[in-house]
């Protein structure tokens, strides 16, 4: 392997930039040479990246059709001891995995062993579904419209609860982890063997991927790049925010629990770019892989021009038909995308998870290819992307007040926001939420978020942080908002220390509760409510075990979390 050193900017987490390339081509170095011009500017682009966005380590794969063409990793995988990262090192790639399931799915279909439109229940009559709508079947499962809730377990803590649906199957996309824990079942069901052996058979030894686990364990921590999780996982999180070393994961669902590295995502890119064949033979038939890719449902969660196939997103780049996914585990953050008409695609995956995904680094890096193959100037490094920079600044600046008197002021400087507070300049910060974050005691806790007289379109007239509310002189509706009194026991903080779940806090504003300041609740009945933010919105929250006025408990979409008297 190669090893080069490229020295970083002040902001990022050490002052060493490293990149190790791995020996790990599967072709020729004639044919290789043609790509060689796309690595140094690919580099440079992932330099900034990563020092803008705070990331510890990175590993990354370029492959095409005859094979891989570069396996690189990046930065650090022990910031401690400051060790980086090296190429046989695994990271988990998250909901990835879920293209594994779907192949492995639609192998079962190949054999004869799965009807994709009989109900779910005829292969797992165990399951507790309640519906009112006609049956779910295999097909929802794989293409995220069952109806059912997205995250949470199979299995839920009250043994006399069922899942609820919250839509007809196959009318609307809502992203569902649990749809695919269940498609894990049923190819352990179908398959006669666990999970993970499936997918090792069916998938990894074919494609040659020997070093990918289908399953995180114990066992594997040893060879995993170490990892990292917000340190305050409990408020919004700042760009350069500190981090934590993440606990040990045990993880074994069809939603996301494939670790693997940078040369075996390589076989894998390789054999999405040759449409289901590998270097051994095919793993899918042609038509299963264009039931794979056909753009069943529109997928808005993937961007506006974004469908959903079989455990991949289907969009357009430049024209060109792209399957792309990403994944977000405890602590590591992956992305992959593959221009099914070139031929070429790329992995990315990072040692923490911070919220975001490293899309711009495997989006470039298809562009880059490109260019290779026809042999044109590779695509300029896209801009810079500081924390700080808020398109349209100017649109959110001015006074907003609230009922009680109190005053907001924004000031706009360029594309920078200010909020003056207590004497101060609080730069105001983007995130992945649907706001801004201001770094102060008295803001940490919700994001800044701003409303607008016609939805997204109109001039801004408001703006809340929390359970705080304030409008500007533009501001023309209503003032005054009643509530239930009964709904006092529901505010507060509420958590549970999975890893995977976490805080969440209950506000009132504006005559209604929020959860985490910025998802609507709309009432269902006396103390449960579903979470309005779409129409079609399967997800419910109800609150439990109201004590001395306040409720101790509450579930949301089944799951369990607790009062804490923490601010």
């Amino acid at each position: 392997m190669l090893k080069r050193t490229l020295v970083a900017g002040a902001a990022t987490l050490a002052s060493r930039f490293f990149v190790v390339e791995s020996h790990s081509m599967t072709q020729s170095v004639g044919v290789n040479a043609k790509y060689k011009p796309v690595f140094e500017p690919l580099d440079s682009f992932i330099r900034q990246y990563m020092q803008e966005m705070n990331s510890p380590g990175m590993t990354l794969v370029l492959a095409n059709r005859d094979g891989i063409i570069r396996a690189a990793t990046y930065g650090f995988s022990d910031l401690e001891r400051g060790l980086n990262v090296n190429p046989e090192q695994l990271f988990h790639i998250g909901s990835i995995s879920k293209s594994f399931t779907a192949i492995a799915i639609l192998q079962l279909r190949e054999e004869g062993k799965l009807d994709f439109h009989k109900s779910i229940l005829e292969y797992l009559p165990w399951l507790k579904i309640e519906t009112q709508y006609a049956p779910i079947n295999t097909h929802h499962l794989l293409t995220h419209s069952s109806g059912l809730p997205g995250n949470v377990s199979i299995f839920l803590s009250d043994p006399a609860a069922k899942h609820k649906t919250g839509f007809a199957p196959g009318e609307h996309f809502h992203y569902c982890n649990l749809g695919y824990h269940i498609l894990g079942q049923l190819l352990s069901a179908l398959d006669n063997r666990p999970y993970g052996e499936s997918i090792r058979q069916r998938i990894l030894e074919p494609l040659g991927m020997s070093a990918t686990e289908p399953t995180i364990n114990g066992d594997i921590r040893d060879r995993t790049a170490r990892n990292y999780m917000i340190y305050h996982d409990e408020r919004p999180y700042p760009r350069y925010g500190k981090l934590a070393e993440a606990p040990q994961l045990i993880f074994e669902k069809g939603s996301g629990s494939i670790a693997s590295t940078a040369r075996d995502m390589g076989l894998y890119v390789n054999m999405l770019a040759n449409r289901g064949r590998g270097a051994k033979g095919r793993v899918l038939s042609e038509e299963s892989f264009n039931l794979f890719v056909k753009p069943h449902i529109k997928a808005g969660d993937f961007g506006p021009t974004a469908s959903y196939g079989y455990g991949l997103a289907i969009d357009q780049l430049d024209g060109h038909t792209i399957a792309r996914h990403t994944g977000g585990m405890v602590s590591f953050m992956s992305a992959m995308q593959i221009d099914l008409d070139e031929g070429v695609g790329a992995f990315a995956s990072i040692n923490a998870m911070q919220g975001y995904r490293p899309n711009p680094v495997v989006m470039y890096a298809l562009k880059a290819m490109r260019a290779a193959n026809a042999t044109q100037a590779i695509p300029p490094l896209p801009p810079p992307n500081p924390s700080g920079k808020i398109e349209k600044a100017e649109e959110y600046a001015g006074v907003f007040t609230s009922p009680d008197g109190r005053r907001m002021e924004f000031i706009a400087e360029g594309d920078r926001l200010y909020l003056i507070h207590k004497g101060q300049r609080l730069q105001l910060e983007t995130t992945t939420g649907p706001g801004f974050l201001a770094q102060h005691p008295d803001f940490d806790r919700f994001l800044v978020s701003f409303g607008r007289d016609q939805g997204k379109v109109g001039k801004v007239t408001e703006v809340s942080c929390g359970a705080d509310w304030y409008v500007n002189q533009q501001y023309a509706g209503p003032r005054d908002f009643a509530r239930p009194k009964e709904w006092d026991a529901f505010m507060g903080h509420y958590r549970n220390d999975s890893p995977w779940i976490g805080s969440l806090r209950v506000v009132q504003r504006k005559g209604r509760l929020w959860l985490d300041g910025v998802v609507p609740l709309e009432l269902v009945e006396a103390n449960t409510f579903k979470l309005a933010d779409s129409p079609y919105n399967p997800e419910w929250i109800r609150f439990l075990d109201v004590v001395n006025g306040k409720s101790m408990h509450l579930k949301l979409s089944g799951e369990d979390y607790w009062r804490v008297g923490a601010k």
